[in-house]
């Protein structure tokens, strides 16, 4: 790998090369070239590492690109994930033992060696007390392309048009206006013939933590709060959205289960207006059956 010093010290011609071409600052170059490409580390404590790939192949073409995947189609990794029955969501930070993530492939008993060895999570912290590693996905650049090759189990042979629509889906969510995401996706979901797990609320959950995931945002699933677990949770950097999913119910009773459980009181001091998001799922169909939007603006 290349670590940041020896980029600035060694590339530093090539950063200036790169910011002259975007028309951008080198204090923006570097800050871009980090979230995609940095954040590698095989032991603890060590410098982060850049992938020299993805950072070389930036450089020469004079643009932020996802080289690591464009390298190769991770097929054998979606087959073992679907073996040892890993959801995109448990992709992302975990804490372990060395002895469970920096063993053998041969021989492992779970996914999380395939996933190290291979460069989808890499080390982030350490317990030196409780000997416990924070391993979680390096960088923008891995996360987008993992979920980018997870959302066909989601969304089947409607791929291209999926990419398509999570792009207009970010248009719609970056001005604020999660009622047209919804219908945006209500009415793509609809067009697939066919899906697999429809019959249960986990299937949607984890479509929504993967195509919020390709919108670059902080999304998270089963958040804890003091009065139970919220399905899902985005924030954007203008609003949070605390989302209740049921299925083959009324987005009625999703609403009224945000307010009883008063869930978004545990997001009080985030700083930003929350909006309960409440939402049923057809099985039937596919898609979104029906949902509500509430904004709490004061606290």
């Amino acid at each position: 790998g290349i670590t940041e010093d020896e980029m600035l010290t060694q590339m530093k011609e090539d950063m200036e090369m790169l910011a002259a071409k975007l028309n951008i600052s080198s204090e923006e170059v570097l800050l871009k070239l980090k979230e995609n490409y940095d954040g590698y580390h095989f032991t603890y404590p060590s410098p982060d590492i850049y992938n020299p790939f993805s950072l070389l192949n930036a450089f020469a073409d004079g643009k932020f690109g996802s080289y690591w995947f464009g390298s190769g189609t991770p097929t054998y990794l979606i087959k073992m994930l679907d073996k040892f029955g890993v959801n995109p969501s448990e992709i992302g930070p975990k804490q372990a033992k060395a002895s469970i993530f920096d063993a053998p492939t041969e021989t492992m008993t779970n996914i999380a060696p395939l996933l190290y060895q291979s460069g989808y999570i890499t080390i982030k912290d350490y317990n030196k007390i409780l000997d416990l590693y924070t391993l979680d996905i390096p960088n923008k650049e891995v996360r987008l392309g993992l979920m980018e090759s997870l959302l066909p189990n989601y969304v089947g042979n409607e791929t291209p048009e999926a990419t398509t629509m999570v792009a207009y889906l970010f248009y719609d969510i970056q001005n604020g206006d999660m009622d047209s995401a919804l219908r945006r996706l209500q009415t793509f979901l609809s067009t697939i013939p066919y899906c697999d797990n429809t019959k249960y609320e986990g299937h949607y959950q984890q479509l929504f933590y993967v195509i919020f995931s390709l919108l670059n945002y902080y999304v998270d699933i089963e958040v804890r709060t003091p009065r139970g677990r919220v399905d899902v949770v985005l924030r954007t950097k203008t609003t949070l959205y605390v989302m209740e999913l049921k299925l083959d119910k009324t987005a009625g009773e999703a609403m009224e289960q945000l307010n009883l459980k008063n869930y978004p009181d545990r997001f009080a001091l985030c700083g930003l207006p929350v909006v309960k998001v409440a939402i049923n799922f057809d099985s039937e169909r596919c898609t979104i059956g029906e949902w509500k939007l509430q904004t709490i603006d004061k606290w």
